[in-house]
Parts: C-alpha cells; structure tokens; sequence
C-alpha cells in the first residue's frame, strides 16, 4: 500500500510518498480502505514537531478519512466489512490507501453524503461540537460569533449552531468566503479584513455583545473578542499561533470566560455524544460538509501548505487515494 511517511519533524517537503506494508486488524480494531483524507491544520502543527504531542518517528499523518471497511477484527461488532465510514482517529495515520483504527473511532457514514465530504467530518465536526455545545454551553436564542467561518471548523461550528437554535454571526477575510459562510447559515457576516468590522457586531447585537465566541486565531483576536463579549459570555479557544497580550480586566465587567478547547480533550462518554450528533446532522441534513481544495495523496505538502494559508480555507482540503 502507498502512504505518506515522516522520518523528520520539519517542512511540508518531509512529506514523503512511500510503499508500506499492507495492514491488517487485531481484536477490537477496524482497517478502512481509504477513499478520501481530510487535512486539518493541526497536522502541519504536529508535522514541525512543535506541537504539544509528538508521534515517533517515523509516522504517517491524520486522522480524519473516509471510506470502506476492509477487515474487522474479533469482537468488533460496530461496523461491518464493506460498510462505508469515517474515523476520528487512526493507530497507523490516514494519509494512506488503508487506515488501522480502533473500531471505537470508526463510524457509518450515512449514504446521503460523499467519501470527500466523510473526510471533512471527524475532526472539524468533532471540534465544533465539543467546542459549541459541551465548552461554549450553547444554548437556543443566544448569539455565536464564529471566527473563521469559511474554514471547516467554522463550516461545522455555524450549521450546528443555526440547527440548534442560535443567531449565528460569522467572520471571512474575502467575498467568497462571506458568501460561503451566509450560504451554510450564518444569519449576518462580516469581513474580518476589514477595520473595525466588530463595531458592526455590536451594532447588530444592539450594544449587547455576543454569548459565545468560537476563536480560530486567538493571538490576533482575543483582546478584541473581550470587548464584544456578552454578560457571562464565553469565549472557546480553537485555534492559537502565537502569544498576545490582554487585558484581564475585559472579564471582570461582564463575568466572561475564556475556555480552552481540545477535542482529544474529550471523555469517552463525550466522544459518544459528539458522533451520535454528527451521524444525527449528516443523516438530517443539517450537516453538509463543504469540500474545497482536492489534492492527490502525493501532494500532501501541497494540502499542507493550503490548509495554512492566512487568507484560510474555503471548505475542507482533502486528499484522494485514487483507490
């Protein structure tokens, strides 16, 4: 089987297309034949070896596919051979024509949606949900700023919001990107390139803030966000690049929080919830997955570099197997 191999933290050109040796599943653990990979940021984070947890060497990325279920184990019961699925987490990575994963992280992917969409779903959907609903305690007719909403995380976070009952105000830095976020359900959108486009927000919220907010890029926004936040808001940390400094005082006036998300954070009984909801979503409808850029599994650097650019992304990256 191909799949792409790190044998050293660094660049996206570490990213090397190499023959493996095929796998095969023990007890309690699935291999999926791998139609389509989703490429997340925290895989270029993980890749330059600066990220809180380090894989060893040398190690195949991701986490996030979709596909067909090859071999199951003894004891697995969850999913059947042939059956289609996405993971939320894979024992010998996803960038590859097969993925190894405890049956507990692989899950029926309902037959209304695509293998390319199933690989924008586990970790962007999972993010949004834990970020949402079980750190932002969000609750119907409250307001979410959503940072970044043209990205798949932001994709996620604004159609789970809009099913549940919320007013959903998001964030994009291009036209495009504002038309993407307004077409998946944001009730307004604002161009978070332009200056001064949080006065807006407060203009729509009649001066009184926003409940929660979903921060993609908390070392840009975060002293901004403490000036918009709501009565006992909640600002949910996803995503962060560097430092910043603010001032703590922006809590005190308005009782804020500012929470810290981690979806492999999350108990068992929580990754239960959050993949009972995304089945719930696809199968309903009110989860669509958004796939923007299509890259060959040779050109994971290429996704890499994609899923990293400032402007952001419109939609998920994936990758193609080609099987």
């Amino acid at each position: 089987m191909k799949a792409i191999r790190v044998h050293q933290f660094g660049g996206p050109e570490v990213l090397k297309l190499e023959e493996v040796p095929a796998l095969s599943a023990g007890p309690g653990q699935v291999v999926v034949e791998v139609k389509a990979v989703g490429v997340n940021p925290v895989d270029a984070y993980i890749r330059t070896g600066t990220y809180a947890s380090k894989p060893s060497l040398p190690y195949t990325p991701g986490n996030d596919a979709a596909g067909v279920v090859k071999e199951a184990g003894a004891g697995v019961t969850s999913v059947k051979v042939g059956e289609r699925v996405y993971t939320s987490l894979s024992i010998s990575g996803a960038y590859a024509e097969l993925a190894l994963c405890n049956a507990t992280n692989v899950h029926p992917l309902p037959a209304n949606v695509s293998f390319e969409q199933g690989a924008g779903v586990g970790v962007p959907y999972g993010t949004a949900y834990r970020a949402l609903f079980q750190r932002g305690d969000a609750k119907a007719a409250e307001t979410v700023l959503v940072h970044g909403a043209s990205g798949g995380v932001g994709i996620a976070a604004v159609q789970f919001a809009r099913a549940a009952g919320l007013t959903v105000i998001g964030t994009a830095g291009s036209d495009d990107g504002m038309a993407l976020a307004k077409r998946e359900g944001a009730h307004h959108v604002l161009n978070h390139s332009s200056a001064g486009y949080l006065d807006e927000l407060m203009n729509i919220t009649e001066g009184l803030g926003v409940n929660i907010i979903l921060e993609m890029l908390a070392n840009k926004n975060l002293a901004n966000d403490l000036n918009v936040i709501a009565k006992h808001g909640r600002i949910v940390v996803i995503g962060n690049r560097g430092t910043i400094e603010i001032n703590p005082r922006g809590t005190m006036a308005h009782e804020a929080d500012i929470r810290g998300v981690m979806l492999f954070g999350a108990s068992e009984r929580e990754f239960h919830a959050i993949h009972a909801a995304i089945f719930a979503g696809l199968e309903a409808g009110t989860l669509r997955p958004v796939v923007g850029e299509k890259f060959a599994l040779a050109d994971a650097s290429t996704a890499q570099e994609a899923v990293m650019k400032p402007s952001g992304a419109h939609g998920k990256i994936v990758l193609i197997t080609g099987r």
